[in-house]
């Protein structure tokens, strides 16, 4: 067991790897993204997460992966504890260590692997709130609304954004989408005759995930009145702009959703995942089946999805108690 080591302030910058730890850092991250297929967004976060445990095992220099050992561990857990860390940050700090750790074990370069014996949190599985069928439509129709509002006071510019989030808004809802896959489609990802998106989720995977009539009509307006007025010579191919003609930035979106469902005025939900998670309460209320909402939503595990049967089940509690005489 190593002595305690001075606390790493939240927000101060981290002390530099050691030479070792941080070839072994560089080893890990050609190994996530050509043998594991992760992305290059997930990579990253599993190196921050990995150097912040450095920063918390040893003194500036040393090598930090080759000494660490079950008490570290603990101490670590510990200490983000104690600076009052989500749930859901811890445990996936854990699990950029354990995934990481037991690499270095496999390829010899540990003789053990340390996180074998630690336990950690299970994140976080309480979902954002689910907006009802009701609220919904009152969202879509607002954003339709501020539309027609813009092009009454003649501002062109103003009516594509407005056209645009009424896309947005829709393709998210339709297809349970994360805010990034939406905002990086190209005009070529989406088939309005057939009603299909081709997304690409996390891992570099693609699925094609269909969509409604609203959606498309949303879209195909979007494509042939406003997005023209927002494009410039700088726009691609990209099916999402902003206000300057480029790629819509994803927290561009993200904060009209949050602003549009602020102006419901009657849900807590915020966010984009907020429609995601809508969307599949929704499907799996109207008699989806798992499996498909899975494929829907991208998920590579069936037990992810299965956390929405139990918003639909508290649902179904709820009406339950309310309807039934005997409840």
């Amino acid at each position: 067991m190593h002595p305690p080591h001075a606390h790493h302030a939240p927000g101060a910058p981290l002390p530099p790897a050691s030479a070792r730890d941080e070839a072994w850092l560089e080893a890990f991250a050609e190994h996530l993204l050509h043998e594991r297929g992760r992305s290059p967004r997930t990579v990253r976060a599993y190196l921050a997460d990995l150097r912040h445990l450095a920063a918390h095992v040893t003194d500036d220099g040393a090598d930090a992966f080759a000494e660490v050992d079950l008490e570290d561990l603990r101490r670590w857990l510990a200490r983000m504890r104690d600076q009052g860390l989500s749930r859901a940050t811890v445990a996936r700090r854990v699990a950029a260590a354990r995934t990481f750790l037991g690499w270095l074990h496999r390829s010899g370069l540990r003789p053990d692997d340390p996180t074998l014996r630690l336990r950690a949190p299970a994140p976080d599985s309480r979902l954002p709130q689910v907006l009802q069928a009701e609220q919904a439509q009152r969202l879509l129709q607002a954003t339709e609304e501020r539309v027609h509002e813009a092009r009454r006071a003649d501002n062109l510019h103003g009516a594509a954004l407005a056209a645009r989030d009424v896309a947005l808004f829709e393709l998210l809802y339709a297809t349970g989408a994360r805010v990034a896959e939406v905002a990086a489609l190209d005009v070529d990802d989406l088939d309005l005759d057939r009603r299909t998106a081709r997304l690409t989720g996390k891992g570099d995977r693609q699925r094609t995930v269909p969509f409604g009539a609203p959606a498309a009509a949303a879209v195909e307006r979007w494509l042939r009145v406003a997005r023209p007025v927002l494009a410039t010579e700088h726009s691609g191919v990209a099916l999402l702009l902003g206000a300057r003609g480029g790629r819509a930035d994803v927290r561009v979106l993200r904060g009209a959703v949050d602003r549009a469902l602020e102006r419901l005025g009657d849900t807590a939900a915020r966010g984009p995942h907020a429609l995601r998670h809508t969307a599949a309460t929704h499907l799996l209320d109207g008699g989806a089946d798992l499996r498909s909402v899975q494929e829907l939503l991208g998920h590579s595990s069936l037990q992810t999805t299965q956390r929405y049967t139990h918003v639909s089940v508290d649902r179904l509690r709820d009406g339950y108690r309310q309807a039934h005489p005997r409840a």
